[in-house]
């Protein structure tokens, strides 16, 4: 058993290889046809193309490794039927499970693979992509609009209002921070400007006016420097254009507990994209499990059939994983629930297949 696990694993594995440097290839083909007209007039050189394509590869790998994984269980498993030596095997008393085994290690090696791509090397790689595209297609990650006009909720029921931001975002302008019981305002601080000071990790005001309200009186006063402590930093407010796919897994984490606790709100598009870390690495260990079961009996078209359900299979869970993603966006379902449906849908489908698949 275990020769023949080996002789499946290597079939499995130099065939999965050769299918993702395919699509990778095919995706960077397609992307340079509709990037042309860009990459002449900027006059770029065959070695500054080369570099934006190979700092590409990561996000693309994530996205055709289910499609290269499929492909090559179906081939494999496909070969084998159509070679007969299926059903030696089978005949031998080799149960679909056992037969699943080697493909479901090359799987398993797959998905860690993914994961370390999809938590740590693509979020670099898209950075340096993005810094590329800065530099030479002179595309901007945010909106300047963005940092105007910014309300953020603190702890202790108080709303912090920033009228524009410093590009280092140490410095904020025309600042006010309202403080609440219930629905009731106690007091309104409102200054110029606010700098903040590293060493004590506080906030100083500049030409601070304070009111505080009691009943129908309000008490004003107004001094030139004022120290406040808050939950906001400099650094939190560094990440409000940051995008998603530029954080690995751990500050994409952090990211999210920071914003929530300032208060931030439409996290869900976020949301979403850290789930989809980690249930789109776990995409092509499931889907092996219906390529291996549907491949195992003989079929009419040869390998154009296997090749049209293998295309047809990964594209319909791309399609489903960007439609459902999209529903998480914009808040209509949970965003947990929009990263790992078309995972679990999958893995229903592949339940159904492996069990009637004949043994």
């Amino acid at each position: 058993m275990k020769i023949l696990n080996k002789y499946i694993f290597r079939q499995f594995a130099k065939t999965f290889i050769f299918s993702s440097v395919v699509f990778i290839c095919l995706f960077m083909l397609i992307n340079m046809v509709e990037k042309l007209d860009e990459f002449m007039d900027n006059k770029l050189n065959l070695w500054n193309i080369a570099h934006y394509y190979l700092l590409s590869i990561p996000s693309t790998l994530l996205v055709t490794s289910p499609i290269s994984a499929l492909l090559a269980a179906i081939l494999v498993s496909g070969r084998l039927s159509f070679s007969s030596e299926l059903p030696a095997i089978r005949s031998a008393g080799v149960s679909m499970r056992q037969l699943l085994t080697p493909f479901l290690i090359g799987g398993i090696l797959i998905l860690a693979m993914n994961l370390v791509n999809a938590w740590w090397i693509a979020p670099v790689a898209f950075t340096a992509t993005h810094s590329f595209e800065e530099h030479y297609f002179g595309k901007r990650n945010s909106d300047p609009k963005e940092n105007h006009n910014i309300h953020l909720l603190e702890p202790g029921q108080r709303i912090v209002s920033i009228g524009s931001l410093d590009p280092d975002r140490s410095k904020l302008s025309a600042v006010s921070i309202e403080e609440f019981t219930g629905s009731r305002l106690n007091s309104r601080i409102d200054a110029d400007s606010m700098h903040y000071d590293p060493a004590h990790k506080t906030w100083i005001m500049h030409n601070v006016s304070t009111r505080f309200f009691k009943g129908d009186e309000e008490i004003f006063s107004f001094i030139p420097l004022k120290t406040v402590k808050l939950v906001l930093s400099p650094h939190t407010l560094a990440e409000l254009n940051l995008q998603p796919d530029e954080m690995n897994i751990s500050r994409h984490y952090s990211f999210l507990s920071e914003k929530r606790k300032a208060g931030f709100s439409g996290l869900e598009r976020s949301m979403v994209k850290f789930h989809n870390k980690i249930a789109m690495p776990f995409a092509s260990l499931i889907i092996i499990l219906i390529g291996v079961p549907l491949s195992a009996k003989k079929k009419r078209g040869g390998l154009a059939s296997e090749i049209a359900i293998t295309l047809f299979a990964g594209f319909l869970y791309l399609g489903l994983q960007k439609t459902i993603a999209i529903a998480g966006y914009q808040g209509l379902i949970h965003p947990m629930l929009a990263a790992w449906l078309p995972n679990l849908l999958f893995l229903g489908i592949g339940y159904v297949i492996y069990k009637t698949a004949i043994d």
